[in-house]
């Protein structure tokens, strides 16, 4: 009765084509089955008309016609909807409310699962009702269920427009896929074997076990005996394969495949599912940027919070485990677990958070020894001969700094600044900043091992990425020129050469643009510190007017740290607008492209002041009586007596700082206050205990979506933060140690924020950490650059050894101690005759404050004759002889520190040989397991044929 009945509701057919009517009258049957079922309850049974049915659903290609779609009932329709109740398009379900069968309470309740409470969700899309892109989501769906996966639907609590669709795959399908996808699955238990070693040796690792047995724990290691969950299968690994499925280790096929590897093969299916007639007219990618469906995503397995103790009840569920072990601020001491960051949010995210901790470790020791470099400098404060003399010099009266309004000044006033330069420019900077070139290079080739290591552990050596799509706005763009693909073998729309190259020289002028907007704003700053520092000279407040320039200096760099960020808002549009006009061809093409701009922009954004400091900063000034001006106006700022060091120290110092603070603010306080504004409204709307009660998938979807550029926010910041640690790191050695603490904090925040902030990625896989290697290359060679010049140029390492050797009481003999100091001071600094000032930088106070009589000389740094020498304020020999052991120096450095760099990466093999072997052990072993397990199965075959007693040829074995 029930299947007449559904026979008699089915709409005419007759306007169907005759090649596509069989098709559409099995789909309605099914349909109809499925609803009358679940509406009248019947005790009919009728599982073998269901599975009549699907044996012939499995033959039954799905065919575009426009009219079928017209008139097929719509999945959309809101009778097939009730509020806060499924919708089951899945056989198991209807054959459960068939029987009567009782589903567990819990089980439904978590929302992980189907109606039925045994199938497992494993995909979610979202979309709205009042959509318009109704036909498109039909088609696409029942394509979704031709290609086996099953379906439920329901409408949201919160909202009855919101319609979540949710899919899991049966074991047929993702044995299916997994195979075609070559997923690797475990097969056999990891034999290990130890290499033969002398009996000396053997006698020394056990006298050093049992010294090790009275020593406490390893702190940082995680307790695997109460958190047993953290132990992974250690197994051999070979691609999945139906023919041989015997020889995989399966316990129970529900949990064969884990979530992940569940999610990526579901997410693979709907990648390559039609929703339109039309060879471009596929995936679920296009679905999303059209707008037919709202949002997609895998779900979080539960809760993170528990109301038991994981020591003593366990984890709930793997994000609970990853919270407790990882995400706490508890455990921030505590090694990461790589494996279950990989097991839950898949390999390219568990690589950056392998880098990332590989970065922070390799940290610890350029962060103890730029910390020893500081304490050196405090520890030889008392004995540098060079500060002792600018804090005993109060008859030597300095030169204005600005025009008029700055004061003469006494060199002993800058006795603290003095003081400070030495804790950063002492005799270990030099040795320092060869060591941080040395560092960055052997960090980049460890990190080649370490990955290979992880390579190997998850099963990337011999993986490859799949040849990708083409982009959407590729395809619209140069659909009409097509050419073959060389290795499909398909067309495909094809960019003329021109056309590239017209676009590329296109986008560099936008890059050039964008890079003079930046000149502009240093341009800008550097006019503010001219006119500023006069301001600050001319101040009410004392404290003020004594420091114009350290406030002239620390005002600057907050004001440039806006408008960096300012800056850094346009430039990602500007990026994004120039990316999308090269129109590259596929989704890694565009990341790269995308990556390798924002990267430029940002870097010269954040560094350009910096190298002005560095580098120009007091450099092309002139000298009292003939400063140089800008636009014949403003008078070029100087350094401060004790040098520009300090303003270096200072730049960095506030930058460093305030970025990574407002970094961690925008990963984390955003999220958190979007989310708790969420909670607050459902709070309001519904109650706190309506709240709780929500599934799985409404809890996901009031998450906040991941970065739209993925992992690209996070590299970036640590990228720019190992280029300041780098670049300018013999200026500021605490560098290191400030990017040691912020990376500590920066993966719990990163931690948390993935596993209780964010709906959960999909895990995705990746043999490194992509372009962002070579950009750590280039920055390694350029700091190798910039500490030569800064050594060189910025701080006075350089003149001073000049006068050791050349000038000081020591010259000729060889020695450079603090004894060889002495006069230094005196030797640095040129006279001026006050009487030869313009008459725009004659200051308004003559001097007499410090004498009684108005003042006839100043001095000033740079090394000029004295004004009744033969040519007034001409070079003098020494000037020169430091200019050419400048030159020198860089030189020297460079090649050294080059040729050191590329000693290193020559002895240092890219993979650890203990990996090469357990490769190759591998390999001749997994040829032996696979040759056993046939010979095994063929001797059980022949066995069963002769206890059967059939005939069969003489085969071997």
């Amino acid at each position: 009765t029930g299947v007449s009945t559904a026979l008699s509701q089915t709409p005419s057919i007759s306007s169907v084509s005759s090649e596509g009517r069989e098709d559409l009258q099995v789909n309605q049957l099914e349909k109809q089955i499925w609803i009358k079922t679940d509406i009248q309850k019947t005790d009919v049974d009728f599982s073998e008309i269901l599975n009549a049915i699907q044996e012939i659903a499995k033959d039954v290609n799905i065919f575009f016609d426009e009219l079928e779609g017209v008139n097929s009932p719509s999945k959309d329709d809101d009778s097939l909807l009730h509020h806060g109740n499924l919708t089951s398009t899945s056989d198991d379900a209807s054959r459960l409310e068939v029987v009567g069968e009782k589903v567990p309470d819990k089980i439904k309740a978590n929302g992980l699962y189907f109606r039925d409470g045994k199938c497992r969700i494993d995909y979610i899309l979202v979309y709205r009702k009042s959509n318009p892109q109704t036909e498109k989501r039909e088609v696409f769906e029942r394509n979704i269920r031709a290609e086996g996966l099953q379906m439920e639907k329901e409408s949201s609590l919160t909202n009855s427009d919101i319609i979540f669709v949710k899919l899991h795959a049966p074991w047929e399908v993702l044995g299916k896929y997994a195979e075609l996808m070559n997923v690797r699955m475990p097969f056999r238990r990891k034999i290990y074997y130890l290499h033969r070693r002398y009996k000396f040796m053997n006698r020394i690792e056990k006298q050093i076990s049992r010294f090790r047995g009275w020593l406490p724990r390893k702190p940082m290691k995680l307790d695997k005996e109460t958190l047993p969950d953290l132990e992974e299968n250690d197994c051999y690994t070979a691609p999945f394969s139906q023919q041989r499925i015997h020889h995989f280790i399966i316990h129970n096929k529900d949990t064969f495949f884990n979530n992940a590897t569940r999610s990526r093969i579901v997410h693979h299916i709907l990648q390559r599912v039609k929703y339109e007639e039309g060879k471009n007219k596929i995936g679920l990618n296009r679905l999303l940027s059209n707008g037919s469906y709202e949002a997609a995503f895998p779900l979080h397995e539960g809760s993170y919070r528990s109301k038991n103790s994981i020591r003593t009840h366990g984890a709930e569920n793997h994000r609970h485990l990853l919270y407790e072990c990882w995400a706490s601020w508890g455990v921030w001491y505590k090694y990461q677990p790589l494996d279950l960051v990989r097991r839950y949010f898949g390999e390219k995210i568990g690589l950056y958070f392998a880098w990332l901790g590989w970065y922070t470790g390799m940290l610890f020791p350029a962060a103890f020894i730029g910390l020893f470099v500081f304490l050196y400098g405090v520890t030889t404060l008392n004995h540098c001969q060079v500060s002792k003399e600018v804090c005993q010099a109060t008859d030597i009266i300095m030169c204005p700094i600005c025009d008029k309004y700055c004061p003469f000044m006494r060199l002993s006033d800058s006795c603290v600044y003095a003081k400070v330069t030495h804790l950063f420019d002492n005799g270990a900077t030099v040795f320092f900043a060869v060591f941080m070139a040395v560092w960055a290079t052997v960090f980049l080739e460890f990190w080649k091992r370490r990955r290979a290591v992880i390579a190997y552990d998850w099963d990337l050596i011999d993986w490859e990425e799949e040849e990708e799509e083409i982009r959407p706005q590729f395809e619209a763009k140069y659909s009409k020129k097509e050419r073959m693909n060389p290795i499909s073998g398909k067309p495909e729309p094809y960019q003329a050469f021109a056309d590239k190259c017209s676009r590329l020289i296109v986008s560099a002028s936008g890059i050039f643009f964008m890079i003079c907007v930046v000149i502009a704003a240093v341009f800008g700053i550097v006019i503010y510190r001219v006119v500023t520092v006069s301001t600050f000279a001319a101040f009410k407040w004392a404290l003020i007017r004594n420091n114009s320039q350290v406030a002239t200096t620390g005002t600057a760099v907050c004001i440039n740290f806006c408008i960096i960020m300012l800056l850094n808002v346009l430039y990602e549009k500007v990026a994004l607008f120039l990316t999308n006009l090269e129109q590259p061809r596929t989704e890694s093409e565009w990341e790269n492209s995308f990556t390798l701009k924002m990267f430029l922009f940002q870097f010269v954004n954040l560094n350009s002041s910096t190298f002005y400091i560095a580098f120009f900063l007091g450099r092309f000034t002139g000298h009292p009586g003939a400063y140089l001006r800008l636009i014949n106006r403003w008078r070029l700022e100087e350094c401060h007596p004790s040098g520009c060091l300090i303003d270096l120290c200072m730049q960095m110092g506030i930058i460093m700082v305030l970025k990574q603070t407002w970094n961690n603010f925008m990963e984390l306080g955003y999220p958190l206050i979007q989310n708790w504004w969420t909670r607050r409204k459902l709070r309001q709307e519904y109650g706190t205990q309506r709240k709780t009660s929500f599934p799985q998938w409404e809890k996901d979807y009031n998450l906040q979506p991941m970065n739209a550029y993925g992992l690209f926010d996070e590299y970036l910041e640590m990228i720019l933060q190992f280029g300041f640690t780098t670049i300018f790191v013999a200026a500021f050695p605490l560098a290191p140690l400030l990017a040691l603490l912020n990376n500590i904090i920066e993966i719990r925040l990163d931690a948390y924020k993935f596993v209780t902030q964010w709906r959960r990625p999909l895990a995705s896989r990746a043999k490194d950490i992509g372009i962002w290697y070579g950009i750590l290359e280039g920055i390694g060679i350029i700091s190798v650059i910039t500490n030569a010049f800064v050594i060189a140029v910025t701080s006075d390492f350089i003149p001073r050894l000049v006068y050791a050797y050349k000038y000081g009481p020591c010259a000729g003999q060889g020695e450079a101690g603090q004894k060889c100091m002495v006069g230094y001071v005196n030797a640095s600094l040129s006279v001026f005759l006050v009487s030869d000032f313009e008459n725009r930088s004659e200051p308004t106070s003559n001097g007499s404050e410090f004498s009684g009589s108005p003042l006839k000389y100043c001095r000033y740094r740079d090394y000029r004759d004295p004004p009744h020498s033969p040519m007034p304020y001409g070079y003098t020999l020494q000037f020169w002889h430091v200019l050419a052991a400048r030159l020198a120096f860089i030189i020297v450095f460079e090649h050294l520190v080059f040729c050191i760099k590329h000693l290193i990466s020559y002895l240092i093999p890219d993979l650890p040989k203990d990996l090469r072997d357990r490769m190759r052990r591998e390999k001749y072993l997994i040829q032996e397991m696979m040759y056993e397990a046939e010979l095994e199965r063929l001797q059980k075959e022949r066995k069963e044929r002769k206890k059967n007693g059939k005939s069969y040829h003489n085969e071997w074995p």
